[in-house]
């Protein structure tokens, strides 16, 4: 009987050698292989900005008045005078050009009496010239003089009225030259109210932007004053790289974050045809393409994003119902093919699988796998074919 005992006691210790030695399941977490909707989006910064900025320039030279107006402020189309432009003075003499200038006005006032002096010459020459064509017409009506002598006599006459004409003309311009030297004289001197001023009106209705040039100043021609837009026309500009941009489509949806306020439902309005080069922050040569952005929705959720606010935009590439689909979190790289662990029979079994789509957190299945599979998410170095496995949850 002792022996009986003695022998169970040694089968019993060495069964408990033997489990203690065997190796245990691997505790792992597991998903489940199922049809979903999967979404592919991609995520880019961008830039709020209206459709359609006015630039307002100086149509004029001349002296620009203190803008009134400041960013923010409504202005109504045809309407608004948003900027007054008036004629500058004229620049001030220094001693030798004013010099120049009195020389010149001396010379013209003089021009002017001496053609006064040709016109009184001119009118006395026509008076003398009238008497005698009136006396030879009155000798040839008796028959005193030749038509010819009377003849000379009119042509003198008429030459003479030529005279006075060509006379009088100098002298309005020997007049007009004097004005020219005197107005070069009265440098610095107020310009009056009848000489001013021209008003730049809103071309639209909106606000104002930005107003570049605000102080009372001197401007040329086509000088930027200021800008203006209508905010409810805001879009969102993003640059995509070329390679992502080939997959957008004009009317996909997406969504505008990170902008300080609720998340805005949007649509891509136009693809430009053309990348441009882009160095990164990380000074990587880019080819990007710019997307615009069209905001749905209530205006009332994004009236406070304006002109020039970074935003964050998820555009969507592909979106596909009742997909097979598999955790990215199960997927690893076994060789240059995609692979995943299922359960079978409480062992893990390697899979090959062939990937579709695939976003941040799911990819689309296409083969290798079935709908109920179970695989193991985030597998260890633990886990291999064949190894035994247990779910965490029991």
């Amino acid at each position: 009987m002792r022996r009986f005992f003695t022998a169970l006691a040694v089968a019993l210790a060495l069964g408990l050698v033997v489990w203690a030695f065997l190796p245990r399941p691997v505790t792992v977490e597991l998903a489940r292989i199922a049809p979903r909707t999967i979404e592919v989006m991609v995520e880019e910064e961008g830039e709020a900005r209206i459709r359609e900025v006015y630039t307002l320039s100086a149509t004029i030279a001349g002296k620009l008045g203190r803008i009134d107006l400041h960013a923010g402020d409504p202005v109504i189309a045809q309407e608004t005078v948003v900027a007054r432009i008036g004629p500058a003075d004229p620049a001030f003499l220094d001693a030798r050009s004013r010099a120049v200038a009195e020389a010149t006005l001396a010379a013209a006032t003089a021009a002017v009496d001496l053609a006064r002096a040709e016109v009184e010459q001119a009118e006395a020459t026509l008076e003398f010239m009238t008497s005698e064509a009136e006396r030879a017409r009155a000798l040839f009506e008796r028959s005193a003089i030749s038509e010819r002598t009377l003849d000379n006599a009119m042509l003198e006459q008429t030459t003479a009225l030529a005279a006075l004409h060509s006379a009088r003309a100098n002298l309005a311009v020997r007049e007009r030259q004097k004005d020219s030297a005197e107005a070069t004289l009265r440098a610095g001197v107020e310009n009056g109210a009848d000489t001013c001023c021209l008003d730049l009106i809103a071309p639209v209705s909106g606000r104002v932007l930005r107003v570049l040039t605000e102080d009372e100043q001197v401007v040329q021609l086509g000088t930027p004053i200021l800008e203006i837009g209508d905010p409810a026309t805001v879009e969102i500009a993003v640059d995509l790289l070329s390679r992502d941009a080939v997959r957008v489509r004009e009317g996909a949806r997406a969504e505008i974050t990170g902008w300080g306020g609720p998340p805005i439902p949007a649509e891509v309005r136009r693809i430009e045809p053309i990348a441009v080069s882009k160095v990164s922050a990380l000074g990587i040569d880019e080819r990007r393409v710019e997307v615009f952005l069209t905001l749905r929705g209530d205006p009332a959720d994004w009236q406070l994003l304006g002109h020039g606010f970074r935003v964050i935009a998820r555009i969507e590439l592909w979106r596909k119902e009742n997909v097979l689909s598999i955790p990215v979190g199960a997927l690893f790289r076994d060789g240059s093919d995609w692979a995943a662990y299922i359960v079978q029979d409480g062992r893990a079994t390697l899979r090959t699988i062939e990937l579709g789509e695939r976003n941040e957190s799911v990819a689309q299945v296409l083969t290798g796998l079935e709908d109920g599979d179970q695989v193991i998410l985030h597998p260890s170095d633990l886990i291999a074919d064949g190894v035994r496995v247990s779910s965490q949850d029991g």
